[in-house]
């Protein structure tokens, strides 16, 4: 079954935007594990308006799952990532401004500075995932930079989802297969949610993980998190069946 990777930017949000530590961002995420997810995602910017360097280092002892943190590739980025050591790094193009991630990489023109930087992490055990749209190029030629794994930006398939579900998750589907013969893992985000996620991972081969947070907290706020965490894992047993 695809793994699911909670997320936990909006808790901080929430939490930063009074001070002191209420939502409690470390017990938010031993919960969610113990609820089954089976991993916590943390997207740490320059001016950590939400998750904070500190969060970081805190939850990196307490996690028991896969801990992935994303990120642009800065050099304080990268010193942070190689000092706590999680399981995985996503590497994203946001600039230090972006609200949130809007593009994958040209990883045709940012070729040898992602290779250098993968290469950076790979040294410390750290598995590296390229965050790139649903192009099949991109994909290919993420294979240069030694990645282990690509993450499609999936923006593009929650909107057309809603109007033309086969005609929004082909290029995703291809994708995906040009990544598995390319011998590259397949993980995904952006905008996924209860509504489009288990259309999204029935149809697609080999993904290995979806990273969520935005659409899952939301939902948290009618469902409560424990129910809306095993939702979620509901959705990806059942496009797991539906592979079968």
């Amino acid at each position: 079954m695809t793994k699911l990777s909670v997320n936990i930017n909006k808790i901080a949000t929430l939490r930063n935007s009074r001070g002191g530590n209420m939502p409690d961002l470390l017990e938010a995420a031993r919960n969610i594990e113990r609820f089954g997810a089976q991993g916590i995602t943390v997207h740490p910017r320059p001016d950590e308006r939400h998750i904070r360097y500190a969060d970081v280092r805190a939850l990196k002892p307490i996690l028991t799952t896969e801990f992935n943190i994303e990120g642009y590739p800065g050099e304080r980025f990268i010193e942070l990532v190689n000092e706590v050591k999680p399981a995985q790094v996503t590497l994203v193009p946001d600039g230090p401004d972006a609200i949130t991630s809007n593009a994958g990489w040209d990883t045709v023109a940012h070729r040898d500075m992602l290779r250098d930087i993968v290469a950076r992490f790979k040294e410390n055990g750290i598995r590296v995932s390229i965050f790139v749209e649903a192009d099949p190029r991109m994909v290919e030629a993420a294979v240069a930079t030694g990645t282990d794994r690509v993450e499609l930006y999936t923006e593009a398939y929650a909107t057309g989802y809603k109007t033309d579900p086969e005609r929004a998750i082909a290029p995703f589907a291809a994708a995906a297969e040009t990544a598995r013969e390319c011998g590259l893992g397949v993980n995904a985000g952006h905008d996924l949610s209860l509504e489009n996620l288990e259309y999204f991972a029935a149809r697609i081969p080999g993904l290995l993980e979806v990273s969520i947070g935005h659409a899952l907290i939301s939902e948290a706020l009618y469902l409560g998190l424990e129910n809306t965490v095993r939702l979620y894992l509901q959705k990806l047993q059942n496009a797991a069946h539906g592979k079968r």
